[in-house]
């Protein structure tokens, strides 16, 4: 196969993922933009196709993790993310995205310096600032419980201290 039979392709396995997506089928869509990614990863493309290529990687890497929030696998979310990010170090929709996933895996640091690597680059984005919000009580609750158990574990070794 030649460069631009792979980018066809590619643009066609992800159209197909487009339209499963748009049904919810989205572990099928997944697949679909990974093969899309796969048909152009071993290429040497140059010029005009080297950015067509990129922007192509970046896009099915994004519609991937879009799939996999939906199907609650954050994990995935997480990878498909930073290999957008290894392209595009300030791309705000896979810092937007992984940051809601470290939220859901319970990584509030990391999510919180994704949300301002985001905000740095699109500081007026409403859905990232709804998402430091969100971030920031996650983080107060997370903060409280702590607080509440190191307290309650202090308060048992003062019990245990008074007794031989």
């Amino acid at each position: 196969m030649n460069n631009g039979e792979k980018i066809e392709a590619a643009n066609r396995k992800k159209e197909e993922g487009n339209l499963l997506y748009k049904t919810q089928k989205y572990e099928r869509a997944a697949k679909k933009y990974n093969k899309a990614a796969e048909c152009i990863e071993n290429g040497k493309f140059e010029g005009g196709d080297e950015k067509q290529v990129k922007a192509l990687r970046v896009s099915c890497f994004l519609n991937g993790a879009a799939c996999s929030l939906k199907l609650k696998n954050f994990l995935e979310t997480i990878v498909l993310c930073s290999e957008v990010l290894d392209i595009e170090f300030q791309n705000v929709k896979a810092l937007y995205r992984r940051a809601q996933s470290y939220i859901e895996v319970g990584d509030l640091i990391s999510a919180e310096m994704d949300i301002n690597r985001a905000l740095e680059a699109d500081p007026e984005n409403r859905e990232v600032k709804s998402l430091y919000k969100a971030m920031k009580l996650s983080k107060a609750e997370s903060d409280r419980r702590d607080a509440k158990l190191y307290a309650n574990m202090f308060a048992l070794s003062k019990v245990r201290t008074h007794f031989p």
